[in-house]
């Protein structure tokens, strides 16, 4: 991303997907940034996509200037973040820092990842070919679009609460995975022409990055999961990348012992601690971040009560879906 921003501010609206859907919110343009800003209470203000984006803000003094003088009216903000990318571990700057939890694998040497691999992991890759699953790079066309359909509309739950993709048509489906598709790849696991299940991958120069990982329950035993991820570090080792993410590794308070974090780990995926970077823009953000509330609410509870609470959620959600006629 650029560097010095010298022109003036610009409203403007960007569209956030925001569990599954689409919402327009107001947004503000500085140089080439697109700033939006979350939060009810703590509003905070981030780059818009941040994490998608072809590089890390490379000027980021420059835009909080502007930010300190335009944030507060136009976006109600009170505080900036932003983050380094890898390989970049180290601080850079001098602002207030919590480090993000990353999922990466180092896929410049793709054979000593396979065999640091758990023997079951490798054990699922071989027993899915095996199996008659067929993974391959796929082209983004109405066929790719309609076999994602039918992965979202297997089930409406998954992970234990509702699934925000399920329902959706050909139309709604095409616009979710339409974006950044100038560096997007897509992986399938076929079984015959029935695609059971899907990894979108968005490059971001030495590293690309898994938006999507989808498969379908009904083909679990052919282990889609496994095979799409063995496939995306050879299509990226191929095109001579560092670095596979795929979201966080540790979820805040939630520690690493979650389904989704043993996951990852079970496929080869290590922590990176990346630097983020939290500013104040105004009297308000100078507090929140004094009093460490830009946390948020989670940030207070201990492991355990966040785990009773999620068993908690994910029993209501079961009787909730239990109770839905068919």
């Amino acid at each position: 991303m650029s560097g010095m921003v010298t022109q003036m501010p610009t409203l403007a609206t960007v569209e956030v997907s925001t569990k599954g859907k689409w919402i327009t919110k107001p947004a503000l343009t500085l140089g080439d940034c697109t700033v939006v800003a979350k939060g009810r209470f703590i509003r905070t203000a981030a780059v818009h996509d941040e994490f998608w984006l072809a590089r890390e803000i490379e000027d980021p003094a420059s835009l909080i200037e502007a930010l300190k003088v335009h944030a507060p009216t136009h976006l109600k903000a009170d505080l900036f973040t932003f983050s380094q990318r890898l390989p970049a571990t180290a601080p850079k700057y001098g602002y207030f820092i919590e480090w993000d939890s990353v999922a990466g694998i180092r896929v410049d040497n793709p054979g000593q990842w396979w065999d640091a691999l758990p023997q079951e992991a490798r054990k699922n890759v071989r027993r899915a070919a095996k199996r008659g699953l067929e993974v391959r790079l796929a082209e983004f066309n109405d066929d790719l679009l309609r076999g994602i359909v039918s992965i979202n509309n297997e089930s409406p739950m998954r992970q234990g609460r509702p699934f925000a993709h399920y329902g959706k048509d050909l139309e709604a489906v095409r616009k979710d995975y339409g974006s950044f598709l100038d560096r997007a790849k897509f992986i399938g696991a076929y079984v015959g022409d029935e695609l059971v299940g899907l990894a979108q991958l968005i490059y971001m120069g030495d590293t690309a990055t898994i938006l999507e990982l989808l498969s379908k329950a009904s083909h679990y035993d052919k282990r889609p999961a496994n095979a799409l991820i063995a496939k995306a570090v050879d299509v990226c080792a191929a095109d001579g990348l560092s670095f596979l993410t795929y979201g966080k590794f540790t979820y805040g308070n939630k520690g690493a012992d979650n389904s989704l974090t043993r996951f990852k780990r079970h496929n080869g995926f290590e922590e990176f601690r990346l630097p983020r970077y939290y500013v104040p823009l105004t009297l308000i953000g100078r507090v929140v971040l004094a009093c460490r509330l830009h946390r948020g609410a989670l940030s207070i509870l201990p492991q355990g009560a966040i785990a009773s609470l999620l068993n908690m959620r994910g029993m209501w959600y079961k009787l909730r879906f239990a109770r839905r006629p068919v």
